[in-house]
């Protein structure tokens, strides 16, 4: 949600970058502009297009699955051994960096202006602390749902926040859901459902009620957090994104810094700010870190079907992956489950555009 208006932005560059070719090609002679030349033009372009949105697909799915695989692996005989609020301060920390790299660049290209420039009033700042810390505790509470689920099921529950996010839509931002849409809603709550069902044992689904009370909050919370963060952004739309973003992310590492401070001073205090980081520690926190770029490319290079694709094939990656990494089982009901919601994701998506 954060990075939705790149989307905009994006597509009026690539507009006037368009021009600028058409410009090119008009000044060209007339000679040079056979058929021939024009079939090589299209040719190249296409297969750049299909390249680059084959690498953002790829990428997109290989983060999308790993981001539970990691966290679950990076656990030691059943629990964190660093502490979680520190990885989420990592994580707060090497976006708001990401976010400077990128307003350097454009610092370097078209200077310094009103739109791009980190000094504010309090007035814009003062908004952010309410999302910053909606997404801190949705952070801290992806590492705890993993004592109720399994890293299949949590890649199935958290497409709750679909579900949350459009009604949020409609009821603060008033936009209208089409039938579409609702009825993807339906269908993707009957899918989460049947990708729980469990035949093995007197329980009727897998997932306890605490592990669902917390995958609904989290979507609650998600919901919330990105809706507030998309009016944000539009309430003053010729601002750089990455200024927006660098305040959250500001505001983030704030909270997240008093959460440790709170819940893990004397382990970070005796132990050290990054005991018990292991290799797949710092795999994850690139992975959280990357994730939101990721889908900001897709906006740019691809577009909305290649993220129902990379949802879809890292639900069936997670859970293939989970049955070599932690012995999961796949049955058949897990299967119908995820095809559902991938079928429910795609009648969304495809509903968004009809809206």
């Amino acid at each position: 949600m954060e990075y939705r208006k790149i989307k905009d932005e994006d597509e009026v560059r690539d507009g006037a970058h368009e021009d600028v070719e058409k410009s090119f090609l008009l000044s060209v002679p007339d000679s040079s502009l056979s058929s021939g030349g024009e079939t090589r033009i299209d040719i190249h372009r296409t297969k750049a297009k299909w390249k680059r949105k084959s690498v953002v697909t790829l990428a997109l799915t290989i983060l999308t699955s790993s981001q539970a695989i990691l966290i679950v692996w990076s656990k030691r005989a059943g629990k964190y051994e660093y502490s979680v609020t520190t990885a989420n301060f990592m994580v707060e920390t090497l976006k708001c960096a990401i976010s400077l790299v990128a307003l350097g660049r454009i610092w370097k290209k078209d200077g310094v202006n009103e739109d791009n420039r980190l000094t504010t009033t309090l007035d814009e700042v003062i908004v952010y602390p309410i999302p910053a810390v909606l997404y801190l505790v949705k952070n801290l509470l992806q590492y705890y749902i993993f004592a109720y689920v399994d890293a299949p099921g949590y890649q199935i529950l958290k497409n709750l926040n679909i579900i949350s996010t459009g009604v949020l839509y409609r009821i603060i931002l008033k936009k209208r859901l089409s039938e579409i849409q609702w009825a993807a809603f339906v269908l993707l709550t009957a899918g989460c459902t049947t990708a729980q069902l469990n035949s093995n044992s007197d329980r009727v689904l897998q997932t306890p009620f605490q592990g669902w009370v917390m995958a609904i909050v989290m979507a609650l919370l998600s919901g919330f957090a990105g809706v507030y963060t998309e009016a944000i952004i539009k309430k003053r739309p010729s601002r750089n994104i990455n200024v927006q973003n660098f305040w959250l992310y500001i505001f983030g590492m704030c909270f997240n810094l008093v959460a440790m401070l709170v819940q893990d001073f004397d382990a970070v205090m005796n132990k050290g700010f990054f005991h018990g980081y292991s290799f797949i520690t710092v795999l994850m926190i690139f992975n959280h870190a990357l994730s939101g770029i990721a889908v900001s490319m897709v906006m740019k290079y691809a577009d909305n079907i290649v993220k129902v694709y990379s949802t879809s094939v890292a639900m069936l990656l997670t859970a293939v992956v989970s049955v070599f990494l932690f012995g999961f089982q796949l049955s058949l009901a897990f299967f119908l489950g995820t095809v559902v919601v991938s079928v429910a994701i795609y009648l969304h998506s495809v509903g968004k555009m009809q809206r």
